[in-house]
Order: C-alpha cells, then structure tokens, then sequence
C-alpha cells in the first residue's frame, strides 16, 4: 500500500513524487518511457520556474549540464523593439531552456533520492476503485506483467491525453479549440538569448539550450497546418525570413543541427484537477498553447500547490478531500489568466491597440521589464497597471 502513485514522470510527475516523498510519504512513480528520451517541448524556464529549481536543490544540476544562461529578452513587430532585463523571482534572474532529455531524468532522480519508487517502462491500464473513489491503478510492465497497486492519492501526471483524467471523466471547466501549429528545429552557431518575434498570422521564438544549439521555432494558424505540413521545412524558413529578417540573417552563418520538429495537436483545456481519491497536475490538469512557453514552469508550479495542499492530511480522509478541493480552487484562480492571455498571443494577431501600447511603453525601460515580467508571471497584471503606466498610455 502506497500513500501516493504517480503516473508520469516528466515535469509535472517527477516534482510531485519528489515533493510527496520528502514529505514522508510512501511514493510510487510511474513512467511508460524509459529515460532519457527527447519530448517536444518549447523548453524555457521561466523565473518562477528557476526559483522553484533552487527551492528545490536542483538549479545547479541544470547549471552542469553545458547549458547557456539566459540574461535578457527582446520582443519584434515591424518597427517596434523592445528588449529587457528578466526581473527576479525571489532572486533568480537568469532563466535556462534545458533540453528534456537533460531535464526529466534529473527531475526523475530527484524523486528517486528523495525516496520514491520509480518503475520505467510501465503503462498504466486503469483504476482501482471502491465505491467513487479512486484506490490505486493497474498497470503492465514492459515484460508484460500485469500489476495493480493501491494508494490513499492517484495524481496523474500523464499529459494531455492523461489516462489518469480519462478513466475519472474529470470534466472540463474550460475548453477552446486548437489555434496554432508550431515546427522548429536547432543551430549550431547562433548566439542568442530568448527572443520573440512577431507578425500577423507568423510568431517565431529563440532560445538557447544545451551544447550551444539554439532552439528555434515558428508558429502558423492551425487553418494552415495541413498546407504547411506538406513543405514545412520552406515553410519554417519562410516564416523565418519574413517575420525575423535580422535572425534569418544571422541562420546563414549558422547550421541546422537537426531535423525538423512539429505538431498540429496544439490543446486548450483547463480540467477539473481533483475527485475522490485522485489529483491531476500538470498538462494532464490543464493544458494551453505552447507560444508561451509555460508548459514546464506552471507543471512545477502545480506540483508544489498539489504538496503544499495535502501537506501533512493523507491519512485523513475527510482532511484529504478538502484538501483536494482546496487545490482545484487554487488551481483554477491561479492559471485562468495565464490561460485566456495564452489564448490571446496564440490569436497571431496584430490588434492596433496593443501596437499603440507597445510603443507606449518602448521608450520607458522600467515599464518594458515590468511588461516581460507579466509575461514570465513575476509580475501580475494588476501590478503592471500603476500608475506610470497609465500616464504613458495618457501621453501616446
């Protein structure tokens, strides 16, 4: 008998065993994939998500990893350049885009060393029940031994297509229709820092990873994914040159050092993260666009909320479905903005009057650090609008 299983061992499921784990609790990780194996993913940090790396004694296994800090952004469209300085996260300023196949088995050894079971190689294939609540999972090994397992919490941490959200219908609380597709690929030979650039119905983000390859990526309309799949390797250059003229420059002097990534299955959903018995954390719980590259920072994020929410009630069960409720609360009040505001960049879109605000606060250097960092979620919306903010917009 496990205090908690978790299924899923990358951004959202390793954090959590760990933190469960050093908790006290008896943890069972579960991951289909054997480590290291590469994922699509946008990669970045955001502060927020460093800090919660140094929180947790692993930023300088990262920093070992022949990884390139990250010092600065810098935003593009048409005749408008902004470029800021990351503000801190209790502290933490640089930011790093650590490729997954460094990441999650750090992450996954973490859980480890803090005293959870990890089994690779292990599919889950349903729930154990009693009456509505959840009590364990049934799962095959690799060898094709089927196993079940029982727990007081079931969180799954298994993606957007959670096996964990699918045998629970966790129903939707929010749900929007896919907006973009992305295709990227990495350099060699291209000094960067994170960049961003953008025109309408075009969105090409930069960023630095690890052994000096630069990750860069495009986004189209999803209403373009079947025409851009076809060539979407001219695609992708295409969208390069006329959106990022200055990065399409400097590709010349640099090499592609891998093929082409890319999806269509661009998801946005936000789900009802807690039943009797079970949590959801991560892309399982609640998944958006990736332009903004929050997947991995808010999957961290979540970890610590779903632990700081259970804290030390397990073994009560009435203690414990509070404290379940009390993390879907949490959760929903805490990521709908961070949603609805993806879902707006996602739009690529141009409207006149974000370019009237742009170049509002282009010329005010504290407003435009402050504006990434809403981005970066260091800074929250309402903090952004103050009042020298409003005499700029005032004086446009």
């Amino acid at each position: 008998m496990y205090d908690v299983i978790v299924v899923g061992a990358r951004c959202a499921g390793a954090p959590t065993a760990m933190l469960m784990a050093r908790a006290g609790y008896r943890v069972l990780l579960l991951e289909k994939a054997r480590f290291p194996q590469d994922k699509l993913s946008s990669h970045y940090l955001h502060q927020p998500g460093v800090e919660m790396l140094g929180r947790w004694g692993l930023l300088d296994k990262i920093r070992a990893t022949n990884i390139t800090p990250i010092e600065r952004v810098s935003y593009e469209n048409a005749d408008i350049r902004l470029t800021g300085s990351l503000l801190p996260a209790d502290g933490h300023s640089t930011t790093y885009a650590p490729r997954r196949f460094v990441l999650d088995p750090i992450l996954a050894d973490a859980a480890s060393a803090a005293g959870a079971e990890f089994r690779e190689g292990c599919t889950v294939t349903g729930l154990l029940r009693e009456g509505d609540k959840v009590t364990g999972v049934t799962y095959k090994t690799s060898d094709g031994d089927e196993i079940s397992e029982h727990a007081h919490l079931v969180v799954g941490a298994d993606g957007m297509r959670s096996v964990v959200a699918r045998h629970v219908e966790a129903p939707m609380i929010a749900e929007n229709p896919p907006m973009t597709c992305t295709y990227y690929s990495y350099w060699e030979g291209l000094p960067a820092h994170f960049e961003l650039y953008e025109r309408p119905g075009r969105w090409v983000g930069v960023v630095p990873t690890n052994d000096d390859r630069t990750l860069v990526m495009t986004y189209f309309p999803q209403s373009e994914f079947q025409q851009v799949r076809t060539d979407a390797q001219a695609a992708y250059l295409e969208a390069i040159r006329t959106t990022a003229p200055s990065l399409h420059e400097r590709l010349s002097s640099a090499t592609q050092a891998e093929r082409l990534y890319g999806t269509g299955e661009q998801l946005n959903f936000m789900r009802q993260p807690s039943g009797p018995g079970w949590a959801l954390v991560g892309d399982a719980a609640h998944h958006k666009d990736s332009i903004a590259a929050r997947g991995i920072t808010d999957a961290f994020l979540q970890a610590q909320l779903l632990t700081d929410c259970v804290g030390k009630d397990l073994h009560d069960p009435a203690a414990l479905a509070t404290a379940c409720e009390r993390y879907a609360r949490d959760l929903q009040e805490t990521f709908m903005d961070f949603y609805r505001s993806t879902l707006n960049v996602a739009e690529l879109k141009v409207p006149e009057d974000r370019v009237t605000f742009l170049k509002a606060i282009s010329t005010n250097q504290t407003l435009v650090d402050r504006y990434f960092a809403t981005l970066s979620g260091v800074c929250t919306m309402d903090d952004f609008y103050n009042e020298e903010l409003l005499t700029a917009l005032a004086e446009a």
